[in-house]
């Protein structure tokens, strides 16, 4: 029997009508999210206790430790190993839940903000005038205060459909809200060889959770030398670029001048849209691109680099404005 896992949730919520008293639930929203993980659970001969959250109401750890039987050479042995976790993050936006996502509980707030952004649910960081991260038994719930305009703007956009962990672009529900406009590119602006190289030989170093889990994507923010000026990761490759999107909003210093965006996955349409929505001169993934994300990089005027591996890569967008 196959089993599908990982999965994110996005909620159809809107907001009651005068004289409605029912609230949101965002906890109830927890729980209904980490159902199909108690149904798996309850098919696979492992104590209970193993697949729910712990009951504590502290954010869980990014990692936890776990024994496992290594097999080598038919010799079994039992040796500890450590999982990256994984946990419902529940977005939301002025009382109102928007979205559960399935992410590694770390570094939330540039999360929710970089979610925030990306998605188009705010125009810009000023737009969100607080983050309180809250931990429960069921997962933990983002609390965002957004101004008004963005909640009314949220309240029109109906998101229905359930994807994988980091969707994304599970929360649109028409063909229009696929390929968004994308802000203009960088002019003229060259991506030298040299920095594509610098950073793909400096990200392992700050991988600090994928060195000891081997589960996790990274994504960073590079100067255009190539120094990876903020580097995040998560379960999720959206997530990961969405939390350096977060931290830059959140932390302005961090970005000098222009940058581009570094990805341990491949480049898909929509790592394009949200490496444009952040203004990155390119994208860079370790794996293959698709052919939407070509074009769309070709559209919004970025350099796409993929299968870039030690000091080979491949250009698949803006080759004039590659310095090999």
């Amino acid at each position: 029997m196959a089993v599908t896992g990982n999965m994110s949730i996005l909620l159809n919520v809107q907001k009651d009508e005068p004289g409605n008293s029912a609230p949101c639930d965002a906890t109830a929203a927890l729980v209904a999210s980490w159902l199909p993980c108690q149904k798996v659970c309850s098919m696979i001969p492992t104590p209970p206790a193993a697949c729910p959250l712990p009951s504590s109401q502290e954010l869980p750890p990014a990692t936890r430790p776990h024994d496992v039987l290594r097999v080598r050479d038919g010799i079994p042995e039992t040796v500890a190993d450590v999982l990256a976790e994984e946990v419902p993050v529940a977005l939301v936006y002025n009382g109102i839940s928007h979205a559960v996502m399935m992410a590694t509980p770390a570094d939330l707030e540039d999360f929710a903000l970089g979610f925030s952004l990306t998605e188009g649910l705010i125009d810009h960081a000023g737009e969100c005038y607080g983050i309180d991260v809250e931990a429960g038994p069921a997962g933990v719930t983002v609390q965002l205060e957004v101004a008004s305009r963005a909640f009314m703007a949220l309240k029109e956009r109906r998101r229905t459909l359930a994807g994988r962990t980091g969707c994304g672009l599970c929360g649109v529900d028409s063909l229009d809200q696929v390929y968004r406009t994308l802000p203009p590119g960088h002019g003229r602006a060259v991506l030298a060889g040299s920095a594509v190289r610098a950073a793909l030989a400096a990200l392992p170093a700050r991988q600090a959770l994928n060195r000891i889990s081997g589960a996790t994507h990274a994504a960073a923010w590079c100067d255009m030398d190539g120094t990876p000026a903020v580097v995040r990761e998560d379960v999720g490759r959206h997530n990961a670029l969405d939390k350096v999107i977060g931290a830059l909003a959140r932390t302005p210093a961090s970005r000098a001048g222009d940058g581009f965006a570094l990805v341990t996955s491949r480049v898909s349409v929509e790592m394009v849209q949200k490496a444009a929505m952040a203004g990155a001169v390119a994208i860079v993934g370790v794996s293959a691109p698709t052919a939407a994300a070509v074009r769309m990089a070709e559209n919004a005027g970025m350099v796409l680099v993929a299968f870039a591996r030690g000091s080979q890569f491949v250009c698949y967008a803006g080759q004039d404005r590659l310095a090999p």
